[in-house]
C-alpha cells in the first residue's frame, strides 16, 4: 500500500501546474550597495535619459550574483548616479553559487532586489529542474515564485 501511495503522489506531483509555485532559494541575499561590475564589447550612452546599453557579450556580476545577454540597458539614479535597474534581453542566464536561471529576459530592480524572468524561464537547483512562463525572483528573501505552466519533475531516491 505504501508503494502505491508513493507512486500515487510521485504522478500528482509530475503533472504540469498552471497556477503559481513558490521557490526557496536557501537564503541567497543581494547586497544592493555591493559593487556591480560590467563588462561587454559595446556600451551606448544616453546622458538625457540617464541609461546606458551595454550590448554583446554582456556579464554583469554584484557579490555571487551573475547575469549575462546580448543586451543590457542600465538605468541610473539621477540623484546618485547609483543603478537602479537593469534589463536583458535576447536570452538571459542568472546564476548564483548554487541556483541558475535562463529566460528570453530580464529585468532586475536594485533597490527592491526583485528580479522578474520572462519567457520560457528554466530554474535549476541541485538535480531539479522547474520551467515555467514566468519567475519572481525576491533576491532580500531569497525566494522565488513562478507562473504560468509550470512544470518539473522530483526524483525519488527511496523508490524501488
Amino acid at each position: 500500500m505504501t508503494r502505491f501511495l508513493a507512486a500515487l503522489i510521485a504522478l500528482v506531483f509530475a503533472v504540469p501546474a498552471t497556477a503559481q509555485t513558490n521557490i526557496n532559494l536557501g537564503g541567497i541575499a543581494a547586497d544592493p550597495s555591493a559593487p556591480v561590475e560590467v563588462t561587454a564589447d559595446n556600451l551606448n550612452v544616453d546622458q538625457d535619459t540617464g541609461s546606458a546599453v551595454f550590448s554583446g557579450n554582456v556579464v554583469i556580476g554584484q557579490g555571487e550574483l551573475r547575469l549575462s545577454a546580448p543586451s543590457v540597458q542600465v538605468t541610473y539614479a539621477a540623484e546618485s548616479g547609483d543603478i537602479t535597474r537593469l534589463q536583458a534581453n535576447g536570452g538571459v542566464t542568472f546564476a548564483t553559487a548554487t541556483e541558475a536561471a535562463e529566460a528570453q529576459s530580464a529585468d532586475y530592480n536594485l533597490s527592491s532586489g526583485l528580479l522578474t524572468l520572462n519567457g520560457d524561464v528554466l530554474l535549476t537547483q541541485g538535480q531539479s529542474a522547474l520551467s515555467a512562463d514566468s519567475m519572481v525572483l525576491d533576491l532580500n528573501a531569497g525566494t522565488a515564485q513562478m507562473n504560468g505552466r509550470v512544470r518539473t519533475v522530483f526524483q525519488q531516491d527511496g523508490n524501488n
